[in-house]
């Protein structure tokens, strides 16, 4: 019923055999090293790895960006994803997500649909999570917030339709011979 190979056939796997060494994947993104330290503006087409110190600006839009446990930055950083496990001074713009490891350290401004703070991670700064839609008129449960421009056109408890369909009410209860709270409490 079994088979076994012979010594001369090769044993087929239906299931093709993907391996992803470490040195694979330090090819897919771009490293700088603990002892590098950059001035200036830092752009490019590839997923960055920032171990060493950078000064400027950080634009990798279209890239994941990931500042390591040495990372040492003092720029605005600009990308897809962006992991902070090291120091920043800057405004972070993540167009995905932002994620604040355990052990960041970060005084700025945060301005991503997602955002993501480790327990353990500092923060000093604020969260902007609406990037996309500022256009949008902020809404509080599916109902559009005036945001305090012009009259509120919210009606206020007291308002003259309310009372008059509780006189309405009312009138309609005591022509069934009923007598209503309301109708005893108003003076």
């Amino acid at each position: 019923m079994w088979k076994k190979p012979e010594e001369g056939e090769k044993s087929q796997s239906k299931i093709p055999s993907v391996s992803t060494s470490p040195m694979e994947k330090l090819r897919e993104r771009a490293v700088i090293g603990p002892s590098i330290s950059i001035k200036g503006a830092l752009a490019g087409e590839e997923d960055l790895m920032i171990q060493g110190q950078v000064e400027g600006k950080i634009d990798l839009k279209n890239n994941n960006i990931t500042v390591g446990k040495n990372g040492r930055i003092k720029a605005d950083i600009f990308g897809k994803v962006i992991s902070i496990e090291g120091e920043v001074e800057g405004n972070l713009f993540g167009e995905e997500k932002i994620v604040l490891r355990q052990s960041a350290v970060v005084r700025g401004n945060m301005t991503a649909p997602r955002v993501n703070l480790e327990d353990g991670a500092k923060f000093k700064g604020s969260i902007d999570m609406d990037a996309r839609g500022e256009d949008r008129q902020p809404t509080l449960g599916g109902v559009p917030i005036n945001a305090g421009i012009g009259p509120s056109k919210v009606p206020s408890r007291g308002s003259e339709k309310e009372k008059s369909e509780i006189d309405e009410a009312e009138r309609g209860k005591k022509r069934l011979g009923r007598k209503t709270n309301a109708s005893s409490s108003r003076a």
